[in-house]
């Protein structure tokens, strides 16, 4: 049987995860999947904070990444509740021993530098397997999926900027929450029902380090559910910014969510108008929004789905169960979709239909569990009123000072200790750093 040809759009977190545990299957290298990767961009180090924990940490292991990982992640020490005076309330410390899942684990780093480490990981693994007489990886950047249709026997996909028509066994969308191969292959007037918006919108950019910014996340609130958290980054002289709104009558807010990089002015326009007057660090950060060039704006949503396989076109990560940024398990969700998935082609080469089912059947429960937000979340942590935040800040100090914080952990902090990582006979790949 000749290899499968698989198209894996996205090349973030979830694609060259996939694709290396695909090239480390027990195979001999000339029967492993040739394997395509078409991405808009290639990655950079540079994005928003994001964690791994539990089941995604055991993953980074298996690909020998672990020194890699900790030796570019933020040094994120925890949180703290800052006022307009800057005055920290409560702080919540990281969790350093990977056993209680904390607002900030034991792996924090940007999401760039991860996509960038995982792509570097994949390349090395693709370049062995070609030297061993495989089809390796192919990537192709700064293109996407422009159409895609299939029989019982491929994919046909044509690509947006080149006009190249290609043929598929199958295809793989791991291309995010706005995931264009999600609305190809599941239709695009529908697409609407499968996104549960949150209310909650924000702008991600880094900044000049300034005196007041340190190794402990600062979380700023202002009345009209706005916040700020401003967090080390994996550099010494910068820090990441996060600035949110939940606003759900202010279609302004939705309207520039959806046009992604195409309407970035407006996307800051719009925030410059909803934070120029918090306080507290405001207009410095407004004013290093603007001169920003790694500005990212989106909506916080979850994507929800009965199945995430249509034919030969599954989902991957967020394109198909996005849990949200406030969940703490995206990258975790995103690690163990591309294991399982790549464990279940490889358990079933010839039959797609059995993989995608044993595939949707492990990860499921895993994610039904991490979408589950905590209690009231959003809005819970994005008092309306002064008032409101004023309280918060009283409950946080009586949290704080009860060890009530280790319990509430327990018991609504991410589930990625829960998540089961079955052995599928990959390749154990030795531990190196950078």
């Amino acid at each position: 049987m000749a290899p499968l040809s698989i198209l894996i759009v996205g090349c973030g977190i979830a694609g060259p995860t996939l694709a290396s545990f695909l090239l480390l299957s027990s195979q001999p290298s000339q029967e492993k999947p040739k394997i395509t990767i078409l991405e808009r961009s290639v990655p950079r180090a540079r994005g928003q904070n994001i964690d791994i924990r539990g089941a995604g940490v055991t993953i980074i292991c298996k690909l020998g990444l672990e020194s890699a990982i900790r030796s570019a992640t933020t040094g994120e020490e925890g949180t703290k509740f800052v006022d307009a005076n800057n005055r920290a309330w409560a702080s919540i410390e990281a969790d350093k021993s990977g056993r209680v899942q904390t607002g900030t684990s034991d792996f924090e780093i940007l999401r760039g530098r991860l996509a960038e480490i995982l792509y570097q990981r994949c390349q090395e693994v693709s370049h062995q397997v070609q030297k061993n007489g495989g089809e390796g990886v192919e990537f192709i950047f700064g293109d996407s999926p422009e159409e895609l249709e299939q029989d019982s026997q491929k994919v046909h996909v044509r690509f947006a900027n080149s006009g190249e028509r290609r043929t598929f066994d199958l295809v793989v969308g791991a291309d995010g929450l706005q995931s264009r191969t999600r609305r190809l292959a599941f239709g695009e007037q529908s697409d609407h029902e499968r996104i549960k918006q949150l209310g909650m919108y924000g702008g991600f950019f880094s900044m000049p380090k300034a005196a007041t910014d340190g190794e402990w996340r600062r979380w700023f609130h202002a009345p009209g559910r706005r916040g700020i958290m401003v967090r080390p980054s994996d550099v010494s002289d910068r820090s990441t910014v996060f600035m949110s709104v939940i606003n759900e009558k202010d279609e302004r807010l939705r309207v520039v969510a959806t046009s992604g990089h195409q309407d970035v002015e407006k996307q800051k326009e719009l925030l410059r108008e909803y934070f120029y007057d918090a306080g507290w660090e405001s207009k410095r950060i407004v004013k290093e929004m603007e001169a920003a060039d790694d500005f990212y704006y989106a909506m916080v949503a979850q994507v929800k789905m009965d199945k995430w396989s249509t034919g030969r076109v599954v989902l991957l990560g967020d394109a198909g169960y996005c849990a949200s940024p406030i969940s703490g398990m995206g990258t975790t969700l995103a690690l163990n979709g591309a294991y399982n998935l790549a464990g279940a082609l490889t358990r079933h080469p010839g039959d797609h239909t059995a993989a995608f089912a044993e595939y949707e059947e492990k990860m499921r429960p895993v994610v039904e569990r991490a979408q589950k937000l905590a209690p009231g979340a959003p809005y819970i942590f994005a008092p309306e009123t002064a008032w409101g935040i004023w309280v918060m800040h009283v409950i946080c100090v009586i949290i704080h000072y009860s060890g009530l914080a280790l319990l509430m952990a327990m018991r609504w902090g991410p589930p990625a200790n829960a998540v089961p990582v079955e052995d599928y006979g990959f390749k154990q790949l030795p531990d190196r750093s950078d």
